[in-house]
């Protein structure tokens, strides 16, 4: 629900901007220079930089992890052939060759998932779901935020449907719906199949590294399923960082421009290497200081400035989040309140 709200919240900031630029296809950066000025645009281009960053470093470390067990090559070379293959794909990769591998990939997501869901049914315990360690939930936030991720993709939407507010949140809702029922279809298999799993505060255990040890089957399926998940994400990830460092450092557009995607490829893969266990803490850094700020904090604030101007535009268009400022608040509030629980555990503890 909560990121429903932000996502509408961005649509009906967008929707705003277009109707008063005159012009679709308005991005993030823009909205926040209409709303927010300069410090607006600063802290979206840094968050939007830092999201990138740490996904594309939790991705290769994750991928090294799954092809060093595949192969059983070591993590430096699964590593380097991963970003170079992929990364590759991205550099010499023509448009429609990049949307076949992305379509292939996301076949073989279906279908491995599919066939998860089929092997893991049979094996269900379901006395495991109804456990509860409510001690989780604070931690557990970022990443799921960080899971539920689509508003980057909002003002796409916004100007494919011509501005039509009804429109928009119907997609908005729709469309997160049905990632939910994946995600807990996801969570109920894992979760379900495996059984004496315990975590304390000292050290995070993977499902997905005892279902290595406990079932072969599932186990080999899940990671044939997260690596084409990895693969087709990288994807994304490197096309929209190297254009966003192309236009950033001004840097003439075209395909093979090799600057903008070795400041994009090598950082992640350095830091990988650095540190093979760097997967969690990436993630739990995209999602709260990321995540939450671009696309919690941020929405929010916008919204706010747009309500607060007395324009035609933004007096006449419809409101897609009810409830005024007290609404706009607890949005803000609720992300202000993570990331300072994680400050404080992550740095005031050291």
């Amino acid at each position: 629900m909560y990121m429903v709200v932000t996502g509408l919240l961005i649509a009906e900031v967008n929707v705003k901007t277009m109707s008063e630029l005159g012009t679709g296809g308005v991005s993030l950066v823009s909205m926040a220079k209409r709303t927010l000025g300069v410090a607006g645009v600063q802290i979206t281009c840094w968050c939007y930089i830092f999201i990138h960053y740490a996904l594309l470093v939790a991705y290769v470390a994750r991928s090294s992890d799954i092809l060093t067990h595949f192969i059983g090559i070591p993590i430096w070379e699964s590593a380097t052939l991963f970003s170079m293959l992929f990364g590759g794909i991205c550099y010499f990769g023509s448009q429609q060759v990049i949307e076949a591998v992305n379509g292939a990939l996301v076949f073989g997501i279906l279908t491995s998932f599919t066939s998860l869901v089929v092997a893991a049914s049979g094996d269900l315990h379901w006395e495991a779901l109804l456990k509860t360690n409510l001690e989780a939930i604070p931690r557990s936030i970022p990443i799921i935020a960080l899971s539920f991720v689509y508003q980057n993709v909002v003002p796409v939407v916004c100007t494919n449907l011509e501005g039509d507010l009804k429109k928009v949140r119907t997609s908005i809702v729709l469309g997160t719906a049905i990632p939910l029922s994946l995600f807990l279809v996801w969570n109920a298999v894992i979760l379900g199949t495996i059984t004496g799993l315990e975590t304390n505060s000292d050290k995070i255990t993977d499902p997905l590294q005892l279902l290595r040890s406990t079932n072969g089957t599932v186990g080999t399926i899940v990671e044939v399923f997260s690596l084409l998940a990895i693969g087709t994400s990288y994807i994304g990830f490197v096309l929209g960082l190297s254009d966003f460092l192309t236009d950033l450092l001004k840097l003439p557009s075209g395909q093979n421009r090799a600057l903008p995607f070795v400041l994009t490829l090598t950082p992640p893969l350095i830091l990988s290497l650095l540190d093979p266990d760097i997967f969690f803490r990436a993630l739990d850094f995209a999602g709260t200081y990321g995540v939450l700020v671009l696309f919690g904090i941020l929405p929010a604030a916008m919204s706010w400035s747009d309500r607060s101007t007395n324009s035609s535009i933004s007096q006449n268009l419809p409101i897609l989040v009810p409830g005024g400022k007290f609404t706009l608040s607890l949005v803000i509030a609720a992300s202000g309140f993570v990331i300072l629980s994680e400050i404080l555990e992550n740095f005031v503890h050291l």
